[in-house]
């Protein structure tokens, strides 16, 4: 094995290499050959819209605004309360990001906008954000 045990210099250990050699060798065929034999995965490369920009459905930013009053509006379009859940239903139903944004006026209570966030949770929108005045002139 590589051990000699006694003598005069007592005892001497040597790495044998020669297995290490031989499944380096083997993993090196079996890297040489998979390549060859293995089919990659289809890449689905997009393709250019044959509709023209001008005409491609725009996707709006979804605001709903919460009012002190207890008015609710949907991109300034009034809504009523018994009615959020339907129309904002309606308005993701053709819409690929389900992602909307709450705007309230200063002295609405948060417990308002709480309910808002229930409705549209229950409406299926996955993501909801809360607009500032600093957020707001962004938009």
């Amino acid at each position: 094995m590589g051990m000699m045990v006694g003598g005069k210099r007592g005892i001497v250990s040597e790495m044998n290499v020669v297995p290490l050699i031989d499944i380096l060798l083997v993993l090196l065929v079996i890297f040489m050959i998979i390549p060859v034999h293995s089919k990659g995965l289809d890449a689905a490369i997009p393709q250019q819209s044959t509709q023209p920009p001008e005409q491609a459905p725009m996707e709006y930013v979804v605001v709903v605004q919460v009012f002190a009053d207890g008015t609710l509006r949907i991109n300034q379009e009034s809504v009523a309360w018994d009615s959020l859940s339907t129309r904002l239903e309606e308005v993701f139903k053709q819409r690929a990001s389900r992602i909307a944004f709450i705007r309230g006026d200063g002295p609405v209570e948060f417990g308002v906008v709480a309910k808002v966030i229930d409705v549209m949770h229950t409406s299926g929108i996955a993501s909801v954000g809360l607009l500032t005045p600093d957020l707001d002139r962004g938009l």
